[in-house]
This record gives C-alpha cells, structure tokens and sequence, in this order.
C-alpha cells in the first residue's frame, strides 16, 4: 500500500433555517467534532480539518468563496493555514472544490484526488463523461494536484487518512477515512463522498450502465466502512446541525451513529432507484 507521507434537505434546528437558507459560501463557525477532527466548512458545504503537531489535513475546500470562510475558521481554532501540508478532495464539483485553489496557495499544500477528477482539479473544468457536465459553472484550478488510488494512504506523524474510491457522482469521487481519538476512545470518523444520482438536465443514467455501476459499487463500499461518526459532504444529508445542537447537552456522542453511512447508503441507493424508474417512465410515456 502506497503512502503519500509529509515529506514528499432537512429542517436546521440549530438556527431554525432550513438548509435551503444554508449558502455553499455562507459563513458556519467552526467547531470540534471529536478529538483532533474539527468541522471548518461553510453553512452548506463540510469541510474539515485534521490536525497533529506534525501538521494538518483538509478535507474540501467549498466553493471560491468558501475559501475564505474555512481559512478564517481554521484560524479561529488556534491553528495556521501553512500548517496544512495536503488538501484532499471528495470530488471536483464548484460546490465542493472551487475554493480549493487558494486553499493551496495560501498553505502550499499538495492536493490529492481521485484519478478521473486529477484533470478537473486541475483545470476547474469538468470531463465530458461527468453527469453534471454542462449544469455546473468551472472553478479555478488548483496547483500541486496528484491522483490517490484506492486503499493509499495519507500519514502525518501518527495520523492516517485513507483513501477509498467512490466514482458515480463524479468519474473520480473519493471517500476518506480515519481514526480521532479523546482520552484513549478512538472512533472510526468517515468523510462520505457524494454518492447522489444527480445530472445535468439532459443525461440519463439509464443510458450509461457504467456510471450506475460506479454508483452501485461505491454504496456497498461505503456501507461497508467501518463507520462511528460520519461527516457528510453535505452537512445536511447526515443532519450534522442537529447533532450538533444535541451535543450542547449529549456531548459528543450526539456525532457517533455506527448505523449512519447504511443510512446515507439507503438514501442514495433509493434516489438511484426513483430517477431509472422516471427514465424508463418517460420512455415509454405516449
């Protein structure tokens, strides 16, 4: 197994908003979900933040905008920007890797990504074969961009993040994994790639038989990982602003839910489900 090591749409009952209210670029303050995992993301897109006294991990970097709202948080939690030494990607959408460019200019940090998304990583352009080619706007590009393959891993210090490939949504989606631990109680934390049947207005995914295979293949994946506390890249679809105002009294084990990526799974696999059978409808619709 190859390691990248340093050197080399639910009701938001926290603010009474619904997650309609809650903007890709809007501001979120951030906060500690568990041991040295922390959220730093915006009001509509997860980012996070993993830390260690060898340097830090940033998962996403929301929009172009966004940008601003995870430095301005990864500050207000004691720590520094150029501590962080890789970005990692979910997956090379606007929405969820606009902002990565000045991310990585501000930190000097190398970002890894899924293969099929290296190139729109680069560019800000998404591939033809992306199903929301079309629908969504190009972002900046980002320097310093590597392919990560399945099961690699990225180590700082004692801290490791693994990698594992969940393509559907974009060709090269990536899904990751680590361990965060307080007072010797470690959890298995999962940052859940989007795994949504979502497309530009004319695709059809009954169409492309690969794709849907991509999608299936990466729920079983996903609901297979080992899964104490789950980090949706929508925040929302994990209810991550509810769990966090129960923690006000729960503490934190309002975030440990071993059964939530079966759950997420469940959503995504019946959402698949629902858009063939509209597509086999308006087929046969006279």
């Amino acid at each position: 197994m190859k390691k990248f090591a340093l050197t080399s749409l639910i009701a938001i009952a926290v603010t009474g908003v619904t997650h309609a209210d809650r903007g890709w670029s809007d501001p979120q303050e951030p906060f500690t979900i568990y041991g040295n995992t922390h959220y730093v993301g915006t009001a509509g897109i997860a980012a996070v933040l993993i830390t260690s006294p060898e340097g830090h991990v940033l998962i996403d970097g929301a929009t172009e905008q966004g940008a601003k709202v995870i430095a301005s948080n990864i500050r207000a939690l004691g720590y520094n920007i150029e501590d962080v030494k890789y970005i990692l990607s979910s997956h090379s959408h606007v929405d969820h890797a606009g902002g990565i460019a000045a991310l990585q200019k501000w930190s000097g940090a190398t970002v890894l990504g899924g293969a099929g998304n290296v190139d729109a990583l680069r560019t800000g352009i998404s591939p033809k074969h992306d199903p929301q080619f079309g629908g969504l706007p190009n972002f900046p590009g980002a320097e310093n961009v590597h392919a990560i393959a399945d099961g690699e891993t990225v180590t700082l210090g004692s801290m490791v993040v693994t990698a594992h490939t969940t393509p559907g949504h974009t060709p090269g989606g990536i899904s990751w994994t680590w361990q965060s631990c307080e007072d010797n109680d470690c959890k298995s934390v999962v940052f859940a790639d989007s795994i949504s049947a979502v497309s530009a207005k004319r695709y059809r995914f009954s169409e492309h038989p690969d794709v849907v295979a991509s999608l299936q293949q990466s729920f079983a994946k996903v609901e297979n990982l080992p899964c104490d506390i789950l980090i949706a890249a929508h925040p929302q679809l994990n209810d991550l602003w509810g769990r966090q105002q129960r923690a006000n009294t729960e503490g934190k084990s309002a975030y440990v839910d071993t059964g939530a990526c079966r759950l997420l799974v469940e959503k995504a696999r019946r959402g698949l489900a629902e858009r063939l059978s509209a597509e086999k409808q308006s087929i046969s619709a006279p």
